[in-house]
């Protein structure tokens, strides 16, 4: 009998797919896109059926139920902090799901703020006091949407990320659960204890009644017909968050691990070991992976602009006509010149948090070309993800082994080898190009006792090439990422 793992991938705007054979090659994939709501400036929202339908339709794509030989099971992974609040009697959610971009809890999360509770929340929780996270959306919800508040004292409404929600839903309404990663995204839930806080729903007045039972990635969640697409109920057995997921898809399961995904911006993210640290100042620490009876934590930070500034020079300079060429251009030149770019095109994200800051190019002369104006927009890849490793790394007390890459960027020879050479570690590419439904597939092979340990799994692992730092360039690039740092400070409030 083969096996057929559906990883579901549930992203801001759209569903996606895969059929994974037992090998993690991927045999089919389907996306369906959903509708963005702004109902007003800041506000963002989804239709929480309208994913499940979407779910429902893009499994039907990719599934073949009457296969000869075949058996199935489904794994999750999904956009984390988005939030939904459904009747539990109706199976219908009381209003839109509150997304994580979504920005109506701010005075919620400052009022907070404002009675001094950011510190006993961030040790509970780990987190930030921000309508990025789930809490201040739910509480939102309660005291908005007509007779919630009331609905939720009877105990007939139930709270959860888009995991739990899908889970839920699948299940005929049998589970109500949630995974750790989900879990430590919502700011209700205490990493230390690995339960939903009390003291927390009490600061957000949420109901514990309504909370999921919160599960290690690799549990059986559930069972499911999919609405009778299966003859017989199939597994849903695997669940993380997205970021958790390519952490996991990039086989970071040991303390020292870190995984950056470049792509528009860029999530950067380190295992830290089985001990929840404290964040450096601008980050956050969550559960980053809890599979095979272990939890190990993360240190986590989001840039905004990585991938974006590339296509910037492109789209609105002119100056290149694709984000290769800029790499291309930067390997012309023997160094940077003392030009530097900050792009702070939208703020600068984490360590830095200056949502005022805007982008500039420093270090310009007559002799300054094109090529050095590419160098240092693809410089300033590298350096925003240093400046991340650099904070989580140090405050932790590990040493970075080494760095697995995705997403576009990682393509561009030169920023990948300034990328090792600034960090002093190897730098490695995954071949893997959907590394969160990846790493829902491996939840999913541990939730089924195909593997029992971590070495096991990495056997299905492919990376291209390690990209070994250059010793001989330590000094030149020691000096490079000092201008930057001074670049950066002039910036910085």
């Amino acid at each position: 009998m083969q096996h057929r793992v559906i990883a579901i991938d549930q992203s801001t705007s759209a569903t996606k797919a895969f059929v994974f054979d037992a090998g993690g090659a991927i045999l089919a994939s389907a996306s369906v896109p959903h509708k963005q709501y702004y109902p007003k400036e800041g506000w963002v929202e989804h239709d929480a059926e309208e994913i499940y339908r979407n779910t429902v339709k893009a499994i039907s794509l990719v599934a073949d139920p009457s296969a000869p030989g075949v058996e199935w099971s489904i794994a999750i992974t999904n956009q984390r902090e988005t939030v939904v609040i459904w009747d539990k009697n109706t199976g219908k959610p009381v209003c839109n799901a509150v997304v994580w971009q979504c920005m109506r809890g701010r005075d919620i999360c400052a009022a907070l703020k404002a009675q001094g509770l950011e510190p006993e929340v961030q040790e509970r929780s780990g987190l930030l006091l921000d309508p990025y996270f789930s809490a201040s959306g739910a509480k939102w919800i309660l005291d908005n949407v007509p007779g919630a508040r009331e609905k939720a004292g009877n105990g007939d409404l139930l709270l959860g990320t888009i995991d739990s929600w899908l889970i839920w839903k699948l299940s005929g309404g049998k589970a109500h659960v949630v995974d750790y990663t989900n879990a430590a995204r919502t700011l209700l839930f205490n990493i230390h204890t690995l339960e939903f806080d009390d003291e927390l729903l009490r600061m957000f007045t949420i109901p514990r009644s309504m909370v999921p039972a919160p599960l290690p990635s690799d549990s059986l969640f559930a069972t499911t017909t999919v609405e009778g697409l299966f003859a017989s109920p199939i597994d849903i057995a695997g669940d993380m968050g997205d970021s958790n997921g390519a952490l996991a898809g990039q086989m970071c399961f040991a303390e020292g691990l870190g995984k950056a995904t470049y792509g528009t911006g860029s999530s950067v993210m380190v295992n830290i070991g089985e001990t929840p640290h404290k964040a450096p100042e601008g980050l956050v620490t969550s559960v980053g992976i809890s599979a095979l009876g272990k939890v190990f934590y993360g240190f986590e930070g989001n840039i905004h602009s990585t991938g974006a500034t590339l296509a910037w020079l492109k789209d609105e300079l002119k100056l290149i006509s694709s984000p290769q060429e800029a790499d291309d251009l930067a390997q012309t030149i023997p160094d940077n010149g003392g030009v530097y770019m900050v792009p702070a095109f939208v703020g600068l994200g984490a360590p830095w948090w200056q949502p005022d800051a805007r982008a500039v190019i420093s270090g310009l002369s007559f002799g300054t070309g094109k090529a050095y104006v590419c160098r240092a927009a693809a410089e300033s890849i590298a350096y925003q993800v240093a400046d991340l490793v650099n904070a989580m790394t140090e405050k932790a007390g590990i040493t970075l082994k080494d760095l697995r890459v995705d997403g576009g960027p990682t393509r561009n020879k030169f920023t990948m080898q300034f990328q090792a050479d600034l960090l002093g570690v190897q730098v490695v590419r995954s071949e893997v190009s959907d590394a969160s439904a990846f790493g829902a597939f491996l939840m999913n092979c541990f939730a089924r006792g195909v593997w029992k340990s971590f070495a096991e799994a990495g056997t299905v692992w492919k990376g291209d090439a390690p990209i070994l730092p250059r010793k001989e360039n330590a000094a030149a690039v020691a000096e490079a990422y000092e201008g930057w740092r001074r670049a950066v400070a002039r910036l910085v409030k």
